[in-house]
């Protein structure tokens, strides 16, 4: 509670209650919060709630990528599958995981090969 009266706040929340929150808003959402108390900044920054906005199977995506994919925290592996395409199979699929969505398209460049 906040010292200047004695009712509840939202920067008051548990962490772990926090990254529960999170974790069912959108990553826009969730980086807009980190920016609240503390507390929201570090939820908003943990495994927990990042890897729950990464598609199931994103271990076999990156285990399949042609050049590796290095990340440092699960947010950071979101915005690097978010931003860009991800070569797959010797080239022969690429994968775009923009929106959260898996697509998979041949490559046109590798059609010929």
């Amino acid at each position: 509670m906040t010292e200047s009266d004695n009712s509840p706040s939202i920067t008051d929340l548990p962490e772990g209650c926090v990254t529960d929150i999170l974790s069912i808003t959108s990553p826009r959402d969730t980086c807009r919060a980190a920016s609240i108390s503390k507390a929201f900044n570090s939820a908003a920054n943990s495994d927990a709630v990042w890897d729950r906005f990464l598609t199931p199977d994103y271990r076999e995506i990156i285990s399949r990528a042609v050049s590796p994919v290095v990340f440092e925290s699960k947010k950071q592996l979101y915005h690097r599958l978010s931003e860009s395409y991800i070569i797959l199979d010797h080239g022969y699929l690429v994968v775009d995981l923009a929106g959260l969505e898996l697509s998979f398209e041949l490559s046109i460049c590798c059609l010929g090969t």
